[in-house]
C-alpha cells in the first residue's frame, strides 16, 4: 500500500497542527504542574521536570519538521504520542486514513 501526499491533504494538516500542539502542550503544562507540586525536595523536582522536558520537546506534539514529504511520518508519530486520535484525521482523504490505518496496524 502507497500514499502520495496530496495538496488538500497537506494544506489541512498545516492548519490543524497548531491547534493540535497547543493543546497537547497544554496537557504537558497540566503534568509538569503536578511535578512542581510534589512534595519532594526541590533539587529532585528540578531535576525530575528538566529530564521530563527534555524528553517531551522533542515529541511532534511539541515540534514538528514541516515537510510534505513526512506528513504521514508526522501523523503517525501524532497519534503514537496520544497527541490525536484518528478520528481527528476525519477531514482528510479517505486515501490518507487507509493508509494512516494500514501503518499503525503494521507497526
Amino acid at each position: 500500500m502507497f500514499y502520495k501526499t496530496t495538496t488538500k491533504d497537506w494544506n489541512l494538516f498545516r492548519e490543524k497542527l497548531p491547534n493540535w500542539q497547543e493543546e497537547f502542550i497544554k496537557k504537558l503544562n497540566n503534568e509538569y504542574i503536578h511535578i512542581l507540586n510534589d512534595a519532594k525536595h526541590a533539587s529532585e523536582i528540578f531535576w525530575e521536570l528538566e529530564k521530563r522536558i527534555n524528553t517531551d520537546k522533542s515529541k511532534a506534539g511539541v515540534r514538528c519538521e514541516m515537510r510534505k514529504s513526512i506528513m504521514v511520518d508526522n501523523i503517525v508519530s501524532l497519534l503514537k504520542e496520544g497527541v490525536i486520535k484518528i478520528d481527528d484525521l476525519s477531514d482528510f482523504s479517505e486515501e490518507l486514513k487507509e493508509y494512516i490505518s494500514f501503518l499503525i496496524n503494521v507497526r
